[in-house]
């Protein structure tokens, strides 16, 4: 398919880390209508992707060329504590938007994650089998599965550990990591028994915009390239940050924060895009480069809070 500024392009669940960049890189070049359940941008519509009959109307009426759907809660503990709230967002939503790209016979981008998988794997192919561990896994799961099984034009990007959007936006690990900084702790605690790929938000938005000129529809692996702790993610931000001599990180396993974060976590969400490379269109980067790219962004923002004083 090829994408012009003519192109219309109808997102929902834009509201987010990843709907910051997918509306900044495809409202660039093509004609973009942007909606989600919290209006925090000049730019969004308000929409309810649990909502067949309003959402069907705000699709239509719009006409698009593509249906990308970004809605989902990511929150492994409130996925828990809801789940019924889980599954009509990251499932039923899935069937929903799916059911109007089917009517309009139209591209339909669902996203997807590497939390469908159990974690025992060193790394996770595009072929490996889910089986996934809570109420966020298996949720998404069930999405992915409706969009491969039921929607003849469909992509299903699978994403690692999110990272972008900035100190407003950033509801994951870089953020939270920053938060404590800005706070003015001196020392990290942070798991070294988790792994995956973290995938910028930048470079994901970009390869949605491979996948859908390739016409080659499916399931994907769609991640950064490479495989890291958490541990070794925040030292890398620290260190882009400039602070690798006044912040401590210190290792500690997920025992640590129990309490806090009780959902069950694979051990691993690594993913290997073997379909991407295999295919040509493969637009990720390495994990580093874009934690230091990314990091600029943070390291604007502490000027802002009077710590450019204690930057290298």
């Amino acid at each position: 398919m090829n994408i012009t500024n003519q192109t219309r392009i109808y997102i929902a669940g834009c509201g987010g880390m990843l709907g910051d960049a997918v509306h900044a890189h495809f409202s660039a070049i093509a004609n973009v209508l942007a909606t989600d359940l919290v209006v925090n941008e000049p730019w969004l519509r308000y929409a309810d992707v649990r909502d067949y009959h309003a959402m069907r109307a705000s699709i239509v009426d719009f006409s698009p060329a593509v249906i990308i759907n970004l809605a989902a809660i990511t929150d492994l503990e409130l996925c828990e504590r809801d789940p019924n709230n889980a599954w009509l967002t990251n499932a039923l939503g899935a069937e929903n938007l799916g059911l109007v790209a089917n009517e309009l016979d139209v591209p339909y981008i669902y996203i997807s994650t590497a939390g469908v998988f159990d974690g025992r794997l060193e790394s996770y192919s595009d072929f490996d089998t889910p089986n996934p561990l809570g109420v966020y896994g298996r949720s998404k799961l069930h999405g992915e599965a409706y969009v491969c099984q039921t929607v003849r034009r469909h992509y299903v990007p699978r994403a690692g550990w999110m990272m972008g959007g900035g100190p407003l936006k950033d509801k994951k690990f870089i953020n939270k990591i920053y938060r404590q900084i800005v706070a003015g702790k001196t020392e990290l605690f942070v798991v070294d028994d988790k792994a995956g790929t973290p995938t910028y938000t930048v470079d994901f938005a970009a390869g949605l915009e491979r996948l859908l000129a390739s016409d080659m529809y499916g399931l994907y692996n769609h991640s950064g390239q490479g495989k890291c702790s958490r541990y070794e993610v925040a030292c890398e931000f620290v260190s882009a940050l400039g602070l690798a001599g006044k912040i401590k990180i210190t290792k500690v396993d997920s025992s640590h924060f129990s309490a806090e974060y009780f959902a069950a976590r694979p051990a691993s969400e690594a993913l290997v895009n073997v379909k991407l490379a295999a295919r040509g269109f493969e637009a990720m980067r390495d994990w580093q480069a874009c934690v230091r790219e990314y990091a600029q962004v943070f390291t604007r923002d502490l000027v802002k809070h009077g710590e450019a004083g204690t930057r290298s």
